[in-house]
């Protein structure tokens, strides 16, 4: 190995501590600190308007309950196609408290980081609930269940008068040091609230899988038997995997409920638990960056689809139909691709990059 630290070819450990560091080289932990450095600083260079900041804003968002999808899915090998129902529960969370406290009360303006929590908290109990099932069931059947928790949360958002029948709920600005978000910030405000929840996210679940805990999800995705047999408890595991993921995607629902100072049945459908799998998927499963690369890849195709859309409509008259269907066929198209041809998702694109500039000049 290279006296150098800079210019060491490869990883080389010589005990387990070091293989189980954040990061690895001094070269990824300089390289994550000019990144958020970029992140946090970019919007004091570069004015953007409030259409693309909700852009990024949404991709956030949708970064944040992927991460929790991932834990569940990705890393503990359980299908869950009733994700979106776990954010609806987050912004619903925040949504009743509106309701029943009032849309300008303290504890929504003032205390909203405190909301966040507790919708996190609220979708971890009902995502361990949800959970229960894995004791018995294992993928279609699991898959089944999940799909049924989706369904259960749109029939009882959109029957109940307390939840104004899926109609939208209105939520308030928030408060910070400097006084009520105005209109103009609102969206820059929420970019860096989300750009700090991700970074804690990110760290907590990489800390995570560091942990025995963590090992545990690894495990019992790739032989919950063998798992058993070496003293790991497969039926827990599975439990706070769907829980850890109920966390998260609580988190992202107050987030968006934030965002959108409202919330409406209508974000949380199951064609939104699509979106998140197929983000999952494209991204990478099992993968903790993957859950970057795919909101990101799969916000900003919808969002070039969407206008290519609007070209064919405006000059292409006859075309009409084949504009409306170029989203869901591009969506689809996209997922099947990358099963056919990358089924590790861009993230493995990401390490064959790393691994050709560890190695570099060196072809093995």
């Amino acid at each position: 190995m290279s006296a150098n630290r800079w210019l060491a070819t490869g990883n080389y450990f010589t005990s387990y501590r070091e293989e189980q560091r954040i990061f690895f080289t001094s070269l990824d932990r300089t390289a994550m600190g000019l990144l958020l450095a970029v992140l946090f600083a970019w919007p004091f260079f570069l004015e953007l308007d409030n259409k693309y900041m909700l852009v990024i804003d949404n991709i956030l968002v949708a970064v944040i309950a992927v991460m929790g999808l991932n834990l569940v899915t990705g890393f503990a090998g359980l299908i869950s196609i009733g994700h979106a129902a776990f954010v609806g529960i987050g912004a619903y969370t925040v949504a009743s408290f509106s309701r029943m406290l009032g849309e300008n009360h303290l504890l929504l303006s003032h205390g909203w980081p405190v909301m966040i929590i507790l919708a996190g908290c609220m979708g971890a109990v009902f995502g361990a609930l949800v959970g229960l099932p894995a004791l018995r069931l294992k993928h279609l059947y699991l898959a089944i269940a999940t799909l049924s928790f989706q369904m259960i949360f749109q029939w009882t958002i959109n029957f109940m008068n307390f939840f104004n029948q899926g109609q939208t709920i209105s939520v308030t600005r928030v408060t910070w040091v400097t006084g009520q978000v105005s209109r103009s910030q609102h969206y820059m405000f929420w970019y860096y609230a989300l750009l700090v929840v991700i970074v804690l996210c990110g760290f907590g679940v990489r800390n995570l899988l560091r942990t025995r805990y963590g090992r545990c999800l690894v495990a019992v995705r790739d032989n919950d038997r063998a798992a058993d047999a070496m003293g790991m408890h497969p039926g827990f595991t599975k439990v706070y995997a769907f829980a850890l993921a109920g966390f998260l995607a609580g988190v992202a629902g107050a987030l968006h409920a934030y965002l959108y100072r409202g919330v409406g049945v209508e974000s949380f459908t199951l064609h939104h638990s699509i979106s998140y799998l197929a983000m999952a998927i494209v991204g990478g499963l099992g993968t903790l960056h993957g859950s970057f690369w795919g909101p990101l890849a799969i916000k900003l195709l919808d969002l070039q689809v969407e206008q290519l859309s609007e070209w064919v409509g405006a000059h292409v008259t006859a075309a009409t139909n084949l504009a409306t269907a170029l989203r869901p066929l591009s969506f689809g198209l996209v997922i099947v691709l990358f099963l056919m041809f990358e089924p590790r998702g861009i993230a493995n694109w990401w390490r064959i990059a790393r691994s050709y500039v560890k190695l570099w000049p060196f072809r093995y």
